[in-house]
């Protein structure tokens, strides 16, 4: 299996990045199932942030993300997307993508081995 994220880069606070996410040779069919963001500041621990199911028909963002980031998948090309606006210092991380085993409800259970992550940075 390989999960690719990409689009991360530095950017001012106040400003967007989209960011990238394929997922390849996994052996499951990619539009079964809901796919999720996460990130992982600097000494802190892994967190979702947001999850797509597998229509596009439902999301869910945490609480620090909604109204500012969009999930969005093309299951034609195995690949989910996270459109962030607005950005703050405190978006800062690495972020990575990876299928949810049991759904948007659950995102402790994932899919795929983790990949190498994007980095995102905000300055203030």
């Amino acid at each position: 299996v390989e999960v690719v994220e990409s689009g991360g880069g530095l950017v001012q606070a106040g400003g967007s990045l989209t960011l990238s996410c394929t997922v390849s040779n996994s052996g499951r069919t990619f539009g079964d199932y809901a796919m999720g963001w996460f990130r992982q500041a600097p000494g802190k621990e892994r967190d979702f942030v947001a999850g797509i199911g597998w229509n596009s028909a439902t999301s869910r963002y945490e609480d620090s993300v909604k109204g500012r980031f969009t999930a969005s998948r093309d299951n034609a090309r195995n690949t989910v997307y996270l459109q962030m606006n607005s950005l703050k210092p405190e978006d800062t991380a690495v972020y990575y993508c990876n299928g949810l085993r049991r759904g948007l409800s659950e995102s402790r259970s994932v899919l795929y081995d983790w990949g190498q992550g994007t980095q995102v940075t905000v300055s203030s």
